[in-house]
């Protein structure tokens, strides 16, 4: 088995992009196949370099290597060999109609009758389709689709400057660079039969086609960047692990069975199948792929966990506090919203100290957790969570009314870790000067 996976670099690596990518590289590595990357470069104002490195970089990102790569501009020679073949072998020719031409031809003919030019010597160089019979694509998904020749102009293959058309342009490179099983979007299916004609001309067997479904947001519409993140570098700056990126798109329109939705990424190579590919549209939902990315974080080791994150933050000496913050994140860029006061102090959040502080009673609930805080040895996450429930049952309140004005002191927002763990991870000294801060700051506001 052969595949390519063949993207325009007009951009950021979109996530179904990502998919088609993943799909061709599970089946190569499962079967022991080849995969063969393609930058189909043509378009020379969007295929710049920067633009080229993206799909590089999102590809390596989520670990999906390649065997063999090419550009699409490299084949132009070849391209125009083969051009010039058809044309001598009266199979193409070139012909100066427009687009009004060919719909004066087809209104002439009527309905049923598709366009058919003479050759003008001059022009842009169509391809002869024959007039009777018809082109069947064989899809792995989809099964076979029939598109009858006389439904079919002679389509054009070269503009007039003799630079060929897309369609021209990926029959001939995945026929030389030998390609078994062309696993592509479903939004390609109406190129397939155009790109077969070529294929047919030159007496070459066709490739296996499967097209996949599409990806639609969770509200059924084509998926877009209003659904949340619409490219890998996204889901990377999101702070998405690759091994959950690739778990889930995965998933995408294909499933094992009806119960399993964690895989490695070697089950998926064993496992993985065009037979189990749904023709249905698959939804991308990122609240799922968060959940599944939260279970992926819990998964690693500590040790792991850290490196990751002192990676994505540039800062070192995070283990204790990733320790008690794990449970809590399900990204890693939720770390440092949720646990960036330990290294930079209290948030500044005035509606967070105007809720569990300023109000009656809110500083005199903090000064007795202080107070008792003060007397705990040894400062231990048992220790401490003793001393503070034994202020909730002195003052007979509920644990919440005292918890809270503890972590506003200490966090300056109401969102933390856990708080006994929190006290423990900032240390005596610390954590009593935050409260004292605090609770300096909630008289002054009473």
């Amino acid at each position: 088995m052969k595949v390519r996976f063949a993207p325009s670099p007009t951009g950021a690596l979109h996530v179904g992009g990502a998919r088609t990518a993943l799909f061709n590289w599970l089946l190569a590595r499962g079967s022991g196949g080849v995969m063969a990357l393609r930058i189909e470069d043509t378009d020379r104002e969007r295929s710049t370099p920067e633009n080229v490195e993206q799909i590089f970089d999102a590809l390596r990102w989520l670990e999906i290597d390649w065997d063999e790569q090419t550009f699409q501009t490299d084949h132009a020679e070849r391209h125009r060999e083969v051009l010039d073949q058809l044309l001598s072998e009266g199979k193409a020719y070139r012909s100066t109609a427009t687009s009004e031409d060919v719909q004066a031809y087809k209104a002439e003919h009527g309905a049923d009758r598709a366009f058919r030019g003479e050759d003008e010597g001059e022009g842009a160089v169509r391809l002869r389709v024959p007039d009777a019979g018809e082109t069947v694509v064989h899809d792995a998904i989809r099964g076979d689709s029939t598109f009858r020749h006389a439904h079919l102009d002679d389509p054009v293959i070269a503009r007039a400057d003799g630079s060929v058309l897309y369609n021209f342009a990926v029959a001939i490179d995945d026929l030389d660079a030998e390609i078994t099983h062309v696993v592509r979007g479903e939004d390609h299916l109406s190129n397939t039969p155009k790109q077969l004609l070529v294929l047919e001309a030159l007496g070459a067997k066709q490739p296996v086609y499967a097209h996949l479904p599409l990806l639609h947001g969770p509200d059924g519409k084509k998926l877009s960047k209003r659904h949340g993140a619409a490219s890998v570098q996204e889901l990377r700056d999101a702070g998405y692990l690759p091994e959950a990126v690739r778990n889930y798109l995965a998933l995408l329109g294909w499933g094992y069975d009806d119960e399993t939705t964690f895989f490695t990424t070697d089950e998926l190579k064993e496992r993985f199948s065009l037979e189990r590919v749904s023709r249905n549209p698959a939804v991308f939902d990122e609240q799922k792929l968060r959940w599944m990315n939260g279970r992926y974080l819990r998964e690693l080791s500590l040790d792991e966990l850290t490196e990751r994150l002192e990676t994505l933050t540039g800062r070192t000496g995070l283990r204790d506090v990733v320790e008690i913050s794990a449970d809590k994140i399900s990204t890693l860029d939720e770390f440092w919203p949720l646990a960036g006061f330990f290294f930079d102090g209290p948030a500044d959040d005035p509606a967070a100290y105007a809720k569990v502080i300023a109000v009656d009673g809110g500083v005199e609930r903090l000064q007795a957790a202080r107070d008792a805080l003060e007397k705990t040895d040894p400062w231990t996450v048992e220790s401490l969570e003793g001393a503070l429930r034994g202020v909730v049952d002195e003052l007979g309140v509920k644990p919440k009314a005292v918890f809270q004005p503890v972590r506003v002191a200490l966090a300056g927002k109401t969102i933390s870790p856990g708080i006994f763990e929190s006290l423990a991870v900032l240390g005596r000294d610390e954590s009593l000067s935050r409260m004292d801060a605090a609770i300096a700051r909630g008289r002054t506001s009473v």
